[in-house]
């Protein structure tokens, strides 16, 4: 067991990987001999030669089209989008090419690939790199969508994603690569090594895709959460006296409903939190879901705290960003109603 952050993490997940199959093999923009922006894969392409950790092109499109084509002779490739900002270009390949090779082929080809990427705001981004696209992939039938909240699920959730024949995105809440975050932009800075969360097994081991967890546990009212927001809830939980049972998703397709119905049966009330804007974003699946699921349970109306529909703007961050207070908001409307 060993004291990681996030990053050392995904790091260690990929070794693991790329020691234990040698059909895995991680590319991207500066993935390589650079490391990763964020240095995830930092010091793989000097342990396993340029053939199995490279650098690529600066193109999306191409990255996930060589992707494609990899998986369908027996790779497992790892492939790094910069920022979720960019993965757009690539969309048509993952969209048309790797979430339908297996339907189209009748089985006799599939797409193991992992698609990570940073993504979300807190970070002074602007809106060129703290955007939350992850609906836009949740919506496609043949992928899988996985968005961890501490260093231990992110290297078990990884290995899981790579070991899996379909492919998954994987989406990496920058703001927490390096510690948890409340929300409160004006406090110090948390390492990860405080928190029993960073202790990580250094061999492997896997957290099970589709399956979430309750990241606190609570009474008055269900908030349903993941990445960045499951700390952010959590603080406002804590700092409004509010008896709240945060349940960290996870994993957003496939779905752990059991777990969210079981919750919600229990408190009577769902608030849903999220970066990315209000309109389509998964949170309205979510309160679909919780409706169907739950209507007889229910003692006030599901509430929803996410990011505006506007571009992520640098200038008003703080506004932008769903904080504690606002979430301390919802969670106060769905109790006195």
């Amino acid at each position: 067991m060993a004291t990681m952050t996030m990053i050392q993490a995904l790091n260690s997940a990929l070794d693991v990987m790329l020691a234990r199959d040698e059909n895995v093999l991680t590319f991207g923009e500066d993935a390589g001999y650079f490391g990763g922006v964020f240095r995830v894969t930092d010091g793989l392409q000097k342990k396993y030669g340029p053939t199995r950790c490279f650098d690529s092109p600066i193109s999306e499109g191409g990255i996930m089209a060589t992707a494609v084509g990899m998986g369908a002779y027996g790779l497992r490739p790892v492939v790094e989008i910069q920022f979720a900002d960019y993965i757009y270009p690539g969309y048509d390949q993952i969209v048309s090419e790797a979430a339908k090779i297996r339907y189209r082929s009748a089985g006799e080809f599939t797409a193991p690939i992992t698609v990570r990427t940073p993504y979300g705001g807190g970070i002074f981004g602007g809106q060129t790199h703290s955007q939350s696209p992850e609906s836009l992939f949740t919506h496609i039938a043949g992928l899988k969508t996985v968005i961890p909240s501490t260093p231990y699920d992110a290297k078990g959730l990884l290995i899981s994603a790579i070991e899996d024949d379909d492919p998954v995105i994987f989406f990496e809440p920058k703001r927490i690569y390096n510690g948890p975050f409340s929300g409160h932009h004006d406090q110090p800075v948390q390492p990860w090594s405080k928190f029993a969360e960073a202790d990580v097994p250094e061999g492997h081991y896997t957290v099970p895709l589709g399956k979430a967890a309750i990241a606190r546990e609570g009474n008055d009212v269900t908030v349903l959460a993941y990445g960045t927001m499951v700390h952010v809830s959590k603080a406002a939980a804590e700092e409004s006296g509010i008896d709240a049972e945060v349940i960290d998703l996870r994993t957003l397709v496939p779905l752990d409903i059991e777990t969210i119905v079981a919750s919600v049966e229990k408190t009577g009330r769902c608030v849903i939190v999220h970066e990315a804007p209000r309109t389509s974003g998964f949170g309205a699946e979510l309160a679909a879901l919780v409706q169907e699921h739950c209507f007889f349970h229910l003692e006030a109306p599901i509430g929803r705290v996410t990011g505006w529909d506007t571009p992520y703007p640098h200038a008003f961050e703080w506004h932008y960003f769903p904080g504690p207070a606002r979430v301390i908001e919802g969670l106060r409307k769905a109790m006195e109603r």
